[in-house]
């Protein structure tokens, strides 16, 4: 999904629905090139050390803690969950795309 093609609610709960909440930390940011993406974390791993290695980041949410709901199907078919997401990433998108710095986003539109 790029936040510069037209993205799509459906296209977002695919990537929620095709995440494991009870294996793995999860991590949803966006590359430079408007790119989301939703990425399992290592054990134990810091967001400031995910940030340092990621030199495509432009952005990111806090982590989903593993086993808390926020990933796979259950949380997909949440669709207002699903909507906040969404539509704080399109807001978020068109107020940083051009900035240098990784914006951190703490709370949904």
């Amino acid at each position: 999904m790029n936040l510069n093609n037209q993205p799509t609610i459906e296209q977002l709960a695919e990537m929620f629905a095709a995440q494991k909440d009870t294996l793995d930390d999860h991590i949803l940011w966006i590359g430079k090139s408007g790119k989301v993406q939703i990425d399992c974390l290592a054990p134990h791993t810091e967001e400031a050390e995910f940030d340092r290695n990621n030199r495509e980041l432009a952005a990111r949410l806090k982590v989903y803690r593993r086993g808390q709901g926020y990933v796979g199907k259950k949380a997909a078919a949440d669709r207002n969950f699903i909507e906040q997401v969404f539509d704080t990433l399109n807001h978020a998108w068109v107020s940083f795309k051009d900035s240098a710095q990784v914006k951190v986003i703490d709370r949904y539109s």
